[in-house]
């Protein structure tokens, strides 16, 4: 069983459609008033507040995903945070369930340097430094051996799909929502390039990355575009629509 916490915000949904599409039918869904995301989901109600309907709602579950937030206050933030990691790690720890917390970056310093796992901790406000608290929390249980845990950040979630966060108020979504004509199928989740995507051959550096999503190499120089940047595709995909060599498979 994989079982989200906080099931009913843009991560928790867009995790659960990944989860049907791509792992696994059972799926758990939670939060005070939950609705199945998927048809198969099943769904429980709980406050992850309270220590004993935390626990229930783990129970039973091979991976947990904490996606829970709370509402911007600075107030219910200190007094809330806390209590609900210090529940979820022990909900895992008694059922032996993995965890994996969907983090924010708060807890970094707001500069310009680059943020990497190394960065360290240097949270401005109460809101970064419950967030430093809470990351903490859950270090010093994968330190001691307690559960077994994953820590994923990001700075923002936005697009135009179901969203709350402060690029989605700000930005006019409606040219990026244009450009599905850019993937092969958008509307059934295929976000390999099409070939007339302006993502072909717009980058010059693969960074780190020798493969892409589906394990070709990188890269691909189309003879039938020409290059913005160098050869490279921009995002997960390097597509190969005009090779038909690679394309059938014969790399």
């Amino acid at each position: 069983m994989h079982t989200i916490l906080g099931a009913s915000g843009q991560i928790g949904t867009e995790l659960a459609l990944a989860l049907k599409t791509y792992h696994t039918d059972a799926i758990r869904v939670v939060s005070r008033q939950p609705q199945k995301i998927n048809p198969s989901d099943s769904v429980l109600s709980a406050n992850l507040t309270d220590a004993s309907q935390t626990s229930a709602a783990i129970a039973g579950s091979e991976v947990v995903y904490l996606t829970a937030g709370l509402p911007m206050d600075t107030k219910r933030w200190v007094n809330q945070w806390p209590l609900i990691m210090q529940n979820v790690i022990k909900g895992c720890r008694e059922h032996r369930a993995k965890l994996v917390f969907f983090d924010n970056t708060y807890m970094y310093p707001q500069t310009s340097e680059p943020q990497t796992e190394q960065t360290r901790f240097e949270p401005n406000g109460a809101k970064g430094r419950v967030r430093a608290q809470i990351a903490n929390q859950l270090l010093a249980a994968m330190q001691a051996g307690e559960i077994e845990a994953l820590i994923c950040r990001a700075p923002e979630f936005y697009g135009p799909g179901k969203t709350q966060s402060i690029t989605n108020a700000t930005v006019n979504f409606q040219n990026v929502q244009s450009v599905s004509d850019d993937f092969v199928d958008s509307a059934n989740r295929d976000y390999h390039l099409a070939e007339t995507s302006p993502a072909i051959d717009m980058c010059a550096d693969s960074t780190s990355w020798t493969v892409d999503i589906d394990g070709q190499s990188w890269a691909f120089d189309d003879p039938n575009v020409i290059n913005a940047q160098g050869p490279f595709d921009a995002g997960a995909d390097e597509t190969y629509a005009s090779d038909i060599i690679f394309m059938n498979n014969f790399d």
